[in-house]
């Protein structure tokens, strides 16, 4: 279960090499030395592997369920040609299920050996990638028994309602300086390290 109080913000407008240095910083403010376990749960991007590894050695990494799913749909709609199929949204939720009892492997497998052969194989193949390069990270039925959360809703809000709400709205114009800096204050107070004088706690 979540601990709604006990989550924090990070902001960086630069590349993952350095933000990885960031998350870590701020998961030692944490406590992480005290941690029994660590997590990292992302969307697959490339790249996320490389920092994680780099940034926390020996944390279990986890494909966000949501992105896996959305990515299901884009190797169905290889597969059959069009989201507009008849057979689109039934294969697509066949799939999903699948990934949430460890099936990755299986399905990679069988999506392969139905295109085998056909003009669409490299299209499809293509699509798999993500799953063949984030298998390991997608055992869902394993972590959910373990008690850790597969979905990266947390994160997606906080982009949204740090980030975004700040960013990205209609008239807003920021230079890259008073963005960073107006998002670094965001992520204090959003983390509940602001104190009366504003001064960071």
């Amino acid at each position: 279960m979540r601990d709604y109080a006990s989550t924090t913000y990070v902001s960086a407008m630069q590349g993952i090499e350095a933000f990885g240095p960031m998350l870590r910083q701020e998961a030692i403010r944490r406590n992480l030395g005290q941690a029994g376990k660590t997590v990292l749960l992302m969307d697959g991007a490339l790249g996320l592997e490389k920092m994680g590894q780099l940034n926390f050695p020996g944390a279990t990494q986890i494909v966000d369920f949501w992105h896996a799913a959305d990515h299901a749909g884009k190797v169905v709609e290889a597969l059959l040609g069009s989201k507009d199929h008849p057979l689109y949204q039934q294969q697509r939720s066949r799939f999903v299920r699948r990934l949430l009892g460890n099936g990755v492997e299986n399905l990679i497998e069988e999506t392969r050996q139905q295109c085998a052969g056909t003009a669409k194989a490299q299209t499809v193949e293509a699509e798999l990638n993500y799953f063949v390069h984030n298998a390991a990270r997608m055992k869902y039925r394993t972590f959910r028994r373990q008690g850790l959360f597969i979905g990266s809703g947390v994160v997606e809000a906080g982009c949204k309602t740090v980030i975004g709400s700040r960013c990205k709205q209609s008239g807003m114009f920021w230079g890259k300086p008073g963005a960073e800096n107006v998002l670094a204050l965001r992520c204090l107070s959003a983390s509940r390290r602001l104190d009366a004088s504003g001064k960071t706690a």
